[in-house]
């Protein structure tokens, strides 16, 4: 009787994995017959009954029988799993030696775009371009700029100094240094670059941004020449008048020096997070070279002078663009910098 029972659970199961069109059905199938409370599971609960002899029999036929249902049901498994397979294949094949889809075309960073306008601006002007290095010595970044070593600028809550001794500079400064060394008067001449600061961040500071410096020396330079030239500045950039206020300002390189603040441009004055909701953001500091910056760099303060400014290129995309957090600029989002 049992062995009956054990060969037409045989051939009943594999004609249902045979006729399973699907896992799941495969599955059910598997579960009726070799599950925990399957039919296989009830067979054996009768063999306690069986003499010695015909238990060892029946158990054989048994194992034979749960060998042949799991061995093809681990055939049909595959099967389906490779139909499965080669259909994903064939919907997802793609060509990699193709174009990709959907190709954006690239597009300068806000900051780089202003920066060659200005210059273009300067250049047009009869100034020259200048570069240097981001590290810097103390040298070059203080003491040539008439900074002494006590002045708060030195602090380590402004400067990142390097264990090397020398600093990322704060200010791009540095490369009038090198250029009033290297030129000499007559000259014009603007360094843009970015510089660091031991900041804390939030939507109008960072801890690296852009600068503009600027330097013109030549005899019997003024205050009047410093303000014609940072007006064709500010109306080339925003392509409008804007409203300027001048404050004094104290500068270790310039005397007398000033600061340069700007109406705000993305409240329009009423006050926001950019201008500290005051409606003026401080825009640049400039002055006339001071005598002491001149004579560190081989110039004779009685024949020549100057006028100097710095300008933050990352706060004048702000104000032209509308940004009302500095941190988007060097946040690396697309969606943000594929508007520019």
């Amino acid at each position: 009787m049992l062995e009956t029972q054990l060969e037409e659970l045989r051939r009943a199961t594999l004609a249902a994995f045979a006729s399973a069109n699907s896992l799941e059905d495969l599955e059910g199938a598997r579960v009726e017959a070799l599950g925990r409370k399957g039919s296989l599971a009830r067979i054996t609960k009768e063999f306690g009954r069986l003499a010695p002899d015909e238990r060892a029999r029946l158990g054989k036929l048994l194992n034979s029988v749960k060998q042949d249902l799991e061995t093809e049901y681990d055939a049909k498994e595959r099967r389906f799993e490779e139909t499965a397979l080669a259909e994903r294949l064939a919907n997802e094949w793609i060509d990699v030696t193709l174009p990709a889809p959907g190709v954006h075309p690239g597009s300068l960073h806000p900051v780089t775009q202003l920066q060659q306008e200005i210059e273009d601006l300067f250049t047009s002007m009869g100034f020259a371009v200048l570069e240097g290095p981001e590290v810097e010595t103390e040298e070059h970044n203080f003491d040539a700029l008439n900074i002494p070593s006590t002045h708060p600028a030195r602090d380590m809550q402004d400067t990142i100094w390097l264990t090397s001794g020398h600093l990322l500079r704060t200010h791009t400064s540095p490369v009038q240094v090198r250029g009033m060394r290297k030129l000499g008067p007559p000259f014009r001449m603007i360094a843009p670059g970015r510089v660091f600061r031991n900041e804390e961040v939030d939507a109008s500071h960072e801890h690296t941004f852009h600068q503009l410096e600027g330097m013109m020396v030549d005899r019997e330079v003024s205050v009047a020449n410093l303000i014609y030239f940072m007006k064709t500045l500010l109306s080339s950039i925003f392509k409008r008048e804007v409203t300027i206020r001048l404050r004094p300002g104290y500068f270790p390189f310039v005397e007398p020096g000033f600061e340069l603040d700007i109406h705000c441009l993305i409240c329009d004055g009423v006050g926001c997070a950019v201008c500290k909701y005051s409606g003026w953001v401080e825009q640049l500091g400039c002055g006339l070279v001071h005598p002491n910056v001149l004579r560190m760099s081989n110039i004779d303060p009685e024949e020549w002078s100057g006028f100097a400014f710095g300008l933050g290129l990352t706060r004048l995309v702000m104000m032209r663009y509308g940004i009302d957090d500095v941190r988007q600029l060097l946040s690396g989002d697309l969606r943000f910098l594929t508007q520019f």
